[in-house]
């Protein structure tokens, strides 16, 4: 297990009165395990990892699969049946005042909710005085960048930026000389760019042309791709880390349109999804020169507002932005900006990451503007991908 993010998981649940972490996988369902063993495994078995607030963890394993585990020393019991496991875990949670695990009450926030209600049944027949949320020690835990992962993700961010550059630079040219491209062409154009370059990704990048674009999670194939012409409107958005789970991705959205000049309406809603984003980066600046928390639900309401009074509110259709953190998932396990997909209520830490990502969809076109923000602990939140300002114009 790595020892520092043991450390830091203990560190918080002191401050915060939590008495342990109860960390439950089945079959890796449970994304929280692997990265505090440092691993992935194949595991067919449940696995509990129960950390105290002070003291050695104990992780529970099947003895079939104990094998897999031997690094982990004395901090391995494994165990053979169903009953062999409750006898096990009760003298550690029988009597402790609060116990965390990764379930939401209600559900209400779903992207830390990965433990099945039976499982929540069982432990709570094992006599803690609370079960509660995970939510905001797993964030403390494994959301925190180190200097290697911010580092990581600034490389991330010159790449992607030069795959969108390559991408329109592409598109631009072969107007000029008119050759028709399509989204595919475009989506495969930043895919290799980003792969000579050393850098992964979790899915391909985001082309949409014209109505696609109002679409926020559309995606071309191939022969079931848009071609793009002289006209048209092209929301690109495309993401990468340098390979291993320590780093972390860069993830940003531009626009652009196939003309001289955008029509009034793209101008004004760009505009407005625009003025949206810079509100955001303004209330963080302001909150921490005052030394005020912000929680994520709160800027994703601050955007929501602006872009509802704008007239646009129902056609913002998902979270203002999302948890940047190292992993294997550009979604990271950190808070995001969201109080209306879910409303999370976390804290925005220093040492952490996340997108800004207002959006405007119409049947037509649809306008996304997305930058990567780091809360920096000296310097406090930094915005590490360039800002779109204009829209981008290729003819």
């Amino acid at each position: 297990m790595k020892t520092e993010l043991l450390q830091r998981a203990q560190a918080f649940m002191a401050a915060t009165g939590v008495d342990a972490w109860v960390v439950c996988d089945f079959r890796g369902n449970n994304p929280v395990l692997a990265p505090i063993l440092g691993r992935r495994l194949h595991l067919t078995r449940r696995v509990i990892l129960v950390v105290p607030a002070r003291g050695a963890p104990t992780l529970f394993v099947h003895a079939i699969e104990a094998g897999q585990f031997a690094a982990e020393g004395d901090s391995v019991h494994p165990y053979r049946t169903h009953d062999d496991l409750v006898a096990a875990l009760r003298p550690l949670l029988c009597g402790r005042d609060r116990v965390a695990l990764e379930y939401s009450p209600g559900g209400l926030l779903p992207a830390v909710s990965w433990v099945d209600a039976g499982t929540v049944e069982l432990l709570r027949e094992l006599g803690p005085g609370s079960l509660e949320s995970s939510a905001d020690l797993l964030q403390a835990t494994l959301a925190v960048w180190d200097a290697a992962a911010l580092a990581g993700h600034k490389k991330a961010c010159v790449a992607v930026v030069a795959a969108k550059d390559a991408a329109f630079a592409a598109i631009r040219q072969a107007l000029a000389e008119g050759v028709v491209l399509t989204e595919f062409d475009i989506q495969c154009l930043i895919a290799r760019r980003l792969e000579m370059g050393g850098f992964e990704t979790d899915h391909p990048a985001i082309v949409g042309v014209n109505a696609h674009s109002g679409d926020p999670h559309y995606a071309p194939a191939a022969g079931q791709a848009a071609p793009i012409h002289r006209g048209d409107w092209i929301l690109i958005d495309l993401w990468a880390r340098r390979p291993g789970d320590e780093h972390v991705f860069a993830d940003i959205t531009w626009v652009a349109v196939a003309a001289a000049a955008a029509t009034p309406e793209q101008q004004q809603v760009f505009d407005i999804v625009r003025r949206a984003r810079d509100l955001i980066v303004a209330r963080l600046h302001e909150a921490w020169r005052v030394g005020q928390s912000l929680r994520g639900c709160e800027l994703d309401r601050l955007g929501r507002d602006f872009i509802a009074a704008a007239g646009y509110g129902e056609r913002f259709l998902h979270r203002t932005g999302h948890s940047l953190s190292p992993g294997p998932a550009v979604h990271g396990l950190g808070a995001n900006l969201d109080d209306v997909e879910s409303r999370d209520t976390r804290v925005l830490l220093p040492g952490t990451g996340f997108t800004i990502e207002p959006g405007i969809y119409l049947n037509d076109f649809g306008v996304r503007v997305e930058i990567d923000v780091y809360v920096d602990a000296d310097k406090g939140p930094t915005v590490t991908t360039p800002s779109q300002d204009n829209i981008v114009l290729l003819a």
